[in-house]
């Protein structure tokens, strides 16, 4: 935001050139936000391919036929393809915002873009973070119903109150864990993106007034 800086101290110096340094700084912001958007929806698809390349090292197949849930293996695959709709259906808006925020003239409207991208991108992100919590809870399902090891340890919580109070807080704590470290990874993906969008917002608020 350095040459966005210097625009704005020779915007108040020169009350003559008030305009035209407008223009400049409006291209400035327009040409960042789009950057910004761009770089949202090349992430975006970098990410997906990313989970598909480590789905490909696990075969949920395999796994289900370990366990005596065999037959849950098509309504996992019917999930996982949902999931994988709805991401591509997100890709898609990232795209549109793209092109809507690159294409804009209207100071306003680039504003109302900026916003919508903003609630884009934190809707996608709250949505995964719902699949790592759903993943979670159906892994641990299936874990403690067929795994023979677990079993065992099922068998202490009913008998035991105190075991089942640490197993359900080691529950959560994984819960938890995974799902703090995903968020952290979100906010380093997309975070600092989006603190960058809204800066060209607050920027444009003030040209708009």
């Amino acid at each position: 935001m350095k040459e966005l800086d210097l625009l704005k101290k020779d915007w108040q110096k020169k009350d003559t050139f008030e305009q035209v340094s407008e223009v400049e700084i409006y291209k400035m912001l327009h040409t960042k936000s789009s950057s910004i958007v761009k770089w949202i929806f090349i992430i975006s698809i970098l990410e997906i391919l990313l989970w598909t390349f480590i789905s490909v090292f696990f075969n949920t197949d395999d796994y289900f036929k370990n366990t005596k849930y065999d037959e849950l293996a098509i309504y996992f695959q019917a999930l996982n393809f949902f999931n994988y709709g709805v991401i591509l259906v997100f890709i898609y808006l990232f795209y549109k915002n793209y092109v809507n925020i690159s294409t804009t003239v209207s100071t306003k409207q680039l504003m109302k873009d900026i916003l919508k991208t903003r609630k884009t991108v934190q809707c996608y992100v709250w949505y995964n973070l719902g699949m790592v919590v759903l993943s979670l809870i159906i892994g641990f399902f299936i874990a403690f119903t067929s795994n023979a090891e677990v079993m065992v340890l099922k068998d202490k919580i009913a008998s035991d109150g105190k075991v089942m109070a640490v197993t359900i807080g080691i529950l959560i704590l994984t819960i938890a864990v995974f799902l703090s470290v995903f968020w952290l990874f979100y906010r380093l993906l997309y975070g600092i993106l989006l603190k960058r969008l809204y800066r060209n917002y607050s920027e444009l608020k003030k040209i708009d007034l």
